[in-house]
């Protein structure tokens, strides 16, 4: 009797096991067909979806090729970037069926945690390969330029050991998250150049002396660099967008990577943008338009999305999902060699040109008469300042808004949520019952939000790319007000509602004109002269007016244009104009982490006294009644109801067919 009851406790294990595969499988089904429009079936085919088993999650081409090789008939493995999901084609059915019997439910370790993967049949799957990335013009990277030994030759010149001594100058210990070491000049983060009246003591370490006289000889260079920037970034460290400032440094600048390869985002004014792969031991040559007018930087993340069958080239990363995997980051050191320019700059890229534009000569900023100045002037009030704050920014969003809270809470289980201008996610995880995924203009933003364990993707808000009618309800909180024309907050609008199912719903907070409001004051007006508070915009009392805007305005076009000038907000205080300025202030006055030499009018920063940089906001803040007039130009929804809730407009819209 015994060995038959054991039997029967071992069958019943069993089936409860198989229970759970089942019930996940269907789950992973259901949330496919809803976020991507995947329909799974429930015959054997040729084709398989492999949930949780994505780029997106962790899991590398080398590790699903795995578990996969028991089979010689796979004909095809896709695994797009980004996505928490994979597809397998096999070359007859019944590999398939056999996979999808053996592998549902199977474990993997990926990056420290367990991943569990659930399969389903798909009748079909499609490849969507975007064109080839081309590489920005007179970027190039050259692969192998130093050898194993002068690479260690190279970082074992770089002392380390003395980094917190006040007394060695070329460390920068406001940096808090990756070492800096300079030679040659010190570059002042306070004011994004070098002081060319005071070179450092000693030069260019003699190590370099080899690769710098390669680079003469094979004509990368024409002179003598004179300045030398090591960073040391640690897996999940990077550096926010940036360009180096040309006042500062000559035209062409060279990077050696050592120790680790990384991948380097590029991105054009226009919006284009290009990942590079660095690998370890390459060059990379920035000169002409890649060096004046293109950003660059490196997204903080521990997993690169590369090429696998490139991986160890200096390639420009393609959306092809039969080619892509993930490589972890290692301890990687840069070797950045410039030539600091003792004459003004007189590039061909004026519009990022702080030589071609003096402070002297002040220009206003206009509200934009086209749609490219509208896009010139959120690049640079609130794209790029969002990346460059992302990280104080996050330390003071922590506290949920309580109507918005009560929003969230009130949603069915299950319910599917976008929440668009997701910032760093503080609404993400207040209903555990509900589907959120989040999006942000912000790559920093969208980093800080995956690494609190969110599910969040880069996008602008007049363009999200999901399905139309997919979410239940979409939130827009603190958004809106960012863009810069009534038809660009129209568009932002109707592509919440875009989003919604019919009887779907939307929230929209904006920032109120009127921050006094039935005889009661805003926290922001009452919370004058102390620090952060939750919902509102930290800065300093006192800051800057409409005179002291010294930076150049958007356009040629805009800054001759009627149009009204844009004032600069002084914080705090009850708001003089609709369009304006918002001042940030770095906290502590100490520059940001990171911060890499740029002009910082493109980061829409000014120096204030001192070293710590005040960032400024782009801002169209809402007169009463303005959002809801503002909402009824949308054909296809209804306005629900509209309050005021502590210096904020806001509007709960319903979708009507």
């Amino acid at each position: 009797m015994e060995p038959n009851d054991g039997a029967s406790v071992k069958t019943t294990k069993m089936t409860k096991a198989n229970k759970k595969v089942i019930r996940k499988q269907l789950k992973a089904s259901h949330t496919l067909l809803k976020h991507e429009g995947i329909e799974t079936v429930s015959y054997p085919t040729q084709n398989l979806v492999v949930a949780n088993g994505g780029l997106g999650n962790g899991v590398s081409r080398e590790q699903l090729q795995d578990i996969l090789k028991g089979s010689s008939s796979v004909k095809c493995l896709l695994m797009p970037p980004n996505k928490p999901y994979a597809f397998v084609t096999y070359g007859c059915t019944e590999d398939a069926r056999q996979c999808h019997a053996a592998l549902n439910g199977r474990q993997l370790q990926c990056q420290g945690r367990t991943v569990t993967l659930y399969l389903s049949f798909v009748d079909k799957v499609e490849s969507h390969v975007g064109m080839k990335a081309e590489m920005p013009p007179g970027l190039k990277v050259l692969e192998d330029f130093v050898s194993p030994e002068e690479e260690v030759q190279l970082l074992e010149a770089v002392d380390w050991s003395f980094c917190d001594d006040p007394g060695d100058n070329t460390i920068q210990k406001t940096l808090k998250h990756r070492r800096v070491k300079h030679f040659g000049y010190e570059f002042r983060y306070d004011n994004n150049n070098v002081d060319k009246n005071k070179p450092l003591s000693g030069g260019l370490p003699a190590v370099c002396h080899p690769v710098l006289e390669r680079c003469l000889k094979e004509k990368h260079i024409s002179i003598w660099p004179d300045q030398l920037t090591v960073n040391q970034y640690q897996p999940g460290q990077g550096i926010p967008p940036h360009v180096d400032t040309h006042s500062a440094f000559e035209d062409t600048i060279l990077s050696l990577s050592l120790g680790a390869k990384t991948v380097m985002d590029f991105r054009h004014p226009d919006g284009r943008s290009v990942a590079v792969v660095l690998p370890r031991r390459s060059l990379l040559l920035m000169k002409g338009e890649s060096r004046y007018l293109w950003t660059h930087g490196i997204t903080p993340r521990r997993l690169d999305i590369v090429p696998a069958r490139d991986a160890e080239r200096s390639v420009a990363v393609t959306p092809d999902p039969c080619d892509l995997t993930l490589n972890e980051r290692g301890t990687r050191t840069s070797f950045t060699f410039r030539k600091v320019r003792h004459m003004p700059c007189d590039c061909a890229y004026p519009s990022t040109c702080d030589s071609q534009r003096p402070l002297e000569v002040p220009q206003r900023f206009s509200l934009p008469c086209t749609d490219v100045d509208a896009v010139q002037l959120e690049m640079r009030f609130v794209h790029t300042v969002y990346d460059e704050i992302a990280g104080h920014f996050s330390r003071t969003r922590h506290s949920p808004w309580p109507r918005v809270g009560d929003f969230l809470r009130s949603l069915v289980p299950g319910a599917v949520v976008a929440d668009v201008g997701c910032g760093n996610g503080k609404y993400l995880g207040i209903n555990p019952a509900v589907f959120t995924l989040g999006c942000d203009r912000s790559h920093s933003l969208v980093q800080i939000c995956a690494d609190r364990g969110f599910q969040a993707f880069t996008s602008d808000a007049l363009e999200v790319p999901l399905r139309s009618g997919v979410c239940d309800a979409c939130i827009s909180i603190a958004v809106i007000h960012h863009f810069s024309t009534q038809e660009r907050r129209l568009t932002a609008v109707k592509e919440l509602v875009r989003l919604l199912k019919p009887g779907g719903k939307a929230l929209l907070y904006v920032w109120a004109l009127e921050q006094e409001y039935n005889r009661q004051k805003s926290k922001y007006l009452k919370e004058r002269g102390v620090g952060p508070v939750e919902g509102v915009e930290p800065g300093s009392v006192g800051q800057m007016d409409t005179t002291a805007a010294r930076t150049v305005g958007t356009s040629s076009s805009a800054a001759k244009s009627s149009q009204p000038e844009l004032s600069i907000h002084r914080n705090r205080t009850a708001f003089g104009s609709q369009d304006l300025l918002v001042p940030w202030h770095l906290r502590g006055g100490v520059q940001k982490e990171g911060q890499e030499p740029s002009h910082i009018g493109e980061k829409g920063a000014l120096l204030a006294s001192g070293s710590t940089p005040v960032y400024h906001r782009y801002y169209h803040v809402f007169r009463e009644g303005e959002l809801e007039e503002l909402c009824r130009k949308v054909r296809n929804a209804t306005i629900e109801t509209s309050y005021y809730d502590q210096g904020n407009w806001c509007v709960i819209l319903e979708k009507t067919l």
